[in-house]
């Protein structure tokens, strides 16, 4: 629902949506309830000061119902539970068994979703990670972690050959994103292709079979005027008004002149009216 005259949008919000040209381009989708309503553009809001006003109601974003407290990515403890959008591969790739004909939870979400080309990456948020998407999700997985770089250096037929190169290499390098130093944008001066070259030989035959190098490095830019010396999040259960100056946007993060950073989509479900 939208008030033209007021620039007031009021709805239920959702992870931001994205796309890349010289720098990231970020919109935020309104949803009535379960039904998407508009999509507001953010990059044009840098430098403005908007106001978030929380309501109280959250409304999961599988079902629609009223929740006290929100699962995974606005979801109910139910949905959450038994929903595919939670399925325990998607945070532990090397779970998956799709590819043996057994579903986790869903067969034809996990087959559309799970049995598909991966890829591992290294990105660089702060420090370097590694990490696993499948490659219909390049370059928007980076875009939500913050990665101002990134490069792929495997490719898999499904999700769970991925998870298992990804968990190898975990011994040996992160795969967390630090928020606040990505935030921050304190980055590591380390080369993603030195990094790739060094991890090779902690791979099996199995899976250096899978293993690229001869893949571009991607640069990303995000839209922020200046960055936080330090960083407070701020979430609608703590405060449920917000006002203030938007110097930029990076990651799931809306980034505020007085350090203060809202991860927008921890807030999914979040009834809220918007303005600016």
């Amino acid at each position: 629902m939208r008030d033209f005259f007021y620039m007031d949008f009021y709805g239920n919000i959702r992870r931001m949506k994205s796309e890349l040209h010289d720098e990231v381009h970020y919109k935020l989708p309104i949803y009535n309830n379960t039904e998407p309503s508009d999509l507001i553009d953010l990059n044009d809001l840098i430098g403005r000061t908007l106001t978030i006003s929380y309501s109280g109601v959250i409304n999961c974003v599988v079902t629609g119902k009223r929740i006290k407290k929100a699962y995974g990515e606005g979801m109910s403890y139910d949905a959450f539970k038994s929903s595919p959008l939670a399925v325990e591969s998607i945070i532990r790739p090397e779970l998956s068994k799709i590819h043996e004909g057994i579903a986790l939870r869903d067969y034809e979400w996990e087959m559309k979703h799970h049995m598909q080309p991966h890829v591992v990456y290294l990105s660089k948020t702060a420090g370097i990670k590694v990490g696993v998407t499948r490659d219909t999700q390049i370059p928007y997985r980076w875009i939500d972690q913050g990665a101002v770089e990134a490069l792929v250096i495997a490719q898999t037929p499904y999700r769970q050959a991925a998870g298992k190169i990804e968990i190898t290499l975990k011994n040996y390098i992160s795969d967390k994103t630090n928020w606040r130093k990505m935030l921050q944008n304190n980055l590591s001066d380390e080369s993603l292709e030195i990094v790739r070259d060094q991890l090779f030989k902690y791979l099996d035959e199995e899976s250096l079979k899978y293993t690229t190098t001869d893949q571009s490095l991607h640069r990303i830019k995000f839209p922020v005027t200046s960055y936080p010396e330090k960083v407070k999040s701020v979430t609608l259960d703590k405060v449920n008004y917000l006002e203030e100056k938007l110097i930029g946007i990076k990651g799931q993060y809306l980034i505020f002149e007085n350090n203060n950073v809202f991860n927008v989509r921890r807030h999914s479900g979040y009834l809220v009216k918007f303005t600016f």
